[in-house]
C-alpha cells in the first residue's frame, strides 16, 4: 500500500529535522519544528470527524491543515469568497467540530456570516494524540462552485491524494533542498497540494508572493497564468534558479509562454490538466513554439516523455545540454529548448501514468484511482465514478495517450443553427502574435440567437481588430468569426484564476458597441 500524505512528511522529519520546512515573509520553521506543532494540534481535533478551515498564506493554516489530515480528521476548505448563504450551506452540510483561521481572519468569517465562534490552531494545541488517518478516510471537502452558483461539495479521501502524490514524484523533479514557491493562497487547492507535496519530497515551501520568493532562490514555481503574468510584467528576473513551473488552470496563450521564457530562462513548464473531481489527468511539458517537438517525441507516458525536463532556454552557461536525474534517478536531458510543449493548442498533453480516457458522444470520461468519491449533499456523498468512470463535462478527443480538449458542453452555443465553439476561437486569437489573452463569449442577438464576441488583451506586437478579424477568417468557419473585438488592458478574472464571463458581459455592456467594433 501506497504511503499516505503524513507518512510521508514524517519521513522527511525524521531524516532532516533542521532542514527548512515552510518560509513566509516574517518567520522561517524547520520541519521538526512545524511537525512538532502538527502534532499537538492534531492532538485537539480528537473526536471530530471533520473541521472547517479557512486558510491563508501563513505558516499556522498549513500547520493546520497538516494537523486534521494526519489525525484523520477531513479538511472543510473554505474559501474567502464565500458568500453568506453558500457558507451556510457548506457548513450544515459537513457539521465541521470547529471553524478554524488565523486570529487576523475571524472578522472575515464574520462579515462571512458565520455566526459562531471561530477557533485559531493553537487554541487547538493539546498533548493528546489523534486516532490517524486510513486510506479511506475523508481527507478534503472542498468547494468547486467558485463565486456563485449553489455549491458542490468534493469528497477526496486518503488513498485518492497518496495515489496523486505518487504521480507527482514522478513526474516533478521536486527532492531535497529545494524551494517549492507557492505564492497563491492556500485556499486554492492547486496551491494547497503544492505546498504538502514540497513538503512530503523534503523542500522548503516559500509562501511568500511570487517576484520574492522568485528573487531569494527558488527552485520551483506553483503557479496559474495570472500569478505567472504578475511575474512577467514586474519588469524583474532573470531568475535562473528556478528549474520548473507547474501550472494548472486554463492552457497559457502561446504569447505568454513566450514571455516567460525571458524571465525563467532555466525552467521548464509543467501544464498539467485535471479538475476537482478528476485529479491529474493529463501534462505537457514546455512553453510551446514554432519549432515544437514537446513531450511528444519520445513515446509514450514511462519512457523518455516523462525522463526529460525541457530547458525554456539556453542553461546559465548558455547554449549546450546540462544533465542531470529526475527525483526517480531516471536522467534527463536539458537545455536545447525542442518547442517544449505542443503546438496544438487544443492539446492538454500525455494522460498521466494509470489514467483512463474514453470519449462518449464526444465527452471525456475519466478512470483511475485518483478521482473522487463524489459529491457531499444533506443525503450523504452522491454523483460519484460509474464503474470507476466520471465525467465533468468537458468536449474533447484522444490520440493514442494524447488528449485534446475543445471547451465544455455549458460553453458550446448556437448561432442562427450553427454551432460555435469559444475554445477554438480562443486558440485561433493566442496564436495571433500580440494578444496575451483572449476569450469568446456568446452574446444575445435579436436575429441570430447569439453571436460570438471576442475579448483581448495585447501588447504592442498585436494587429488593429481589423487585422485580427482578418487573421481569424483565414482559420475559422464563418459563423465563429466574432462580429465585434473588444480590446481590455486586462482580462478580469474570478478568485480561482478563470476568466470572469460574467465580469465580461458587463465591462462589454458598459463599452457599448463604440470601441473596436469589428467591421
Amino acid at each position: 500500500m501506497t504511503e499516505l500524505l503524513a507518512e510521508r512528511i514524517g519521513r522527511q522529519v525524521l531524516s532532516r529535522p533542521a532542514a527548512p520546512a515552510v518560509r513566509t515573509a516574517g518567520e522561517c520553521v524547520g520541519y521538526h519544528r512545524f511537525w512538532a506543532r502538527v502534532a499537538r494540534v492534531g492532538g485537539g481535533l480528537a473526536g471530530m470527524r471533520r473541521v472547517a478551515v479557512l486558510p491563508t498564506s501563513d505558516i499556522d493554516s498549513l500547520v493546520m491543515v497538516a494537523a486534521a489530515m494526519r489525525t484523520g480528521v477531513c479538511v472543510v476548505l473554505l474559501h474567502r469568497h464565500l458568500s453568506p448563504d453558500q457558507l451556510r450551506r457548506v457548513l450544515t452540510v459537513t457539521e465541521p467540530g470547529a471553524v478554524v483561521a488565523v486570529a487576523a481572519q475571524h472578522r472575515r468569517l464574520r462579515r462571512m456570516g458565520f455566526d459562531g465562534v471561530p477557533r485559531t490552531a493553537a487554541e487547538l494545541e493539546c498533548a493528546g494524540a489523534g486516532a490517524g488517518a486510513r486510506p479511506d478516510s475523508e481527507l478534503l471537502v472542498g468547494v468547486t462552485s467558485g463565486t456563485t452558483g449553489e455549491p458542490k461539495l468534493f469528497v477526496r479521501d486518503q488513498a485518492s491524494w497518496a495515489a496523486t502524490l505518487d504521480r507527482s514524484d514522478r513526474t516533478f523533479d521536486i527532492g531535497p533542498g529545494d524551494t517549492v514557491a507557492v505564492p497563491g493562497v492556500l485556499d486554492h487547492t492547486h496551491f494547497l497540494y503544492g505546498a504538502l507535496h514540497a513538503l512530503t519530497r523534503g523542500a522548503a515551501v516559500d509562501l511568500r508572493p511570487a517576484v520574492d520568493a522568485l528573487a531569494h532562490g527558488a527552485t520551483h514555481l506553483y503557479s496559474v497564468p495570472t500569478l505567472a503574468w504578475d511575474v512577467v510584467r514586474s519588469a524583474g528576473g532573470p531568475y535562473r534558479d528556478v528549474r520548473e513551473v507547474l501550472s494548472s488552470a486554463a492552457r497559457w496563450p502561446r504569447n505568454g509562454r513566450a514571455a516567460l521564457r525571458e524571465v525563467l530562462p532555466n525552467a521548464a513548464l509543467t501544464h498539467f490538466y485535471g479538475a476537482s473531481e478528476l485529479s491529474f489527468v493529463s501534462f505537457d511539458r514546455g512553453l510551446g513554439g514554432s519549432d515544437d517537438g514537446g513531450s511528444a517525441r519520445a513515446g509514450g507516458y514511462g519512457t523518455a516523455a516523462v525522463g526529460e525536463c525541457e530547458a525554456i532556454g539556453a542553461g546559465v552557461g548558455g547554449a549546450g545540454a546540462a544533465h542531470g536525474e529526475n527525483v526517480d534517478g531516471r536522467a534527463y536531458s536539458a537545455g536545447v529548448d525542442g518547442g517544449a510543449g505542443s503546438g496544438d493548442d487544443y492539446s492538454v498533453g500525455e494522460l498521466f501514468d494509470g489514467v483512463e480516457v474514453e470519449i462518449r458522444d464526444g465527452r471525456v470520461f475519466v478512470r483511475s484511482d485518483m478521482v473522487f468519491r463524489g459529491y457531499l449533499t444533506e443525503a450523504g456523498v452522491v454523483d460519484g465514478p460509474v464503474d470507476g468512470w466520471v465525467s465533468v463535462g468537458d468536449r474533447g478527443a484522444l490520440d493514442g495517450r494524447r488528449l485534446r480538449l475543445f471547451g465544455r458542453d455549458s460553453e458550446m452555443f448556437i448561432r442562427g443553427g450553427l454551432n460555435v465553439e469559444p475554445a477554438a476561437v480562443e486558440a485561433a486569437l493566442a496564436a495571433i502574435p500580440g494578444i496575451t489573452e483572449a476569450a469568446c463569449l456568446g452574446v444575445a442577438d435579436d436575429r441570430w440567437g447569439r453571436v460570438p464576441v471576442a475579448v483581448v488583451a495585447v501588447d504592442r506586437r498585436a494587429p488593429d481588430p481589423a487585422g485580427i478579424r482578418r487573421r481569424l477568417r483565414a482559420v475559422l468557419p464563418g459563423p465563429s468569426v466574432p462580429v465585434r473585438i473588444q480590446v481590455l488592458d486586462a482580462l478580469p478574472r474570478t478568485p480561482r484564476g478563470k476568466v470572469d464571463r460574467r465580469a465580461l458581459l458587463a465591462a462589454l455592456g458598459a463599452h457599448g458597441r463604440r470601441d473596436h467594433d469589428s467591421p
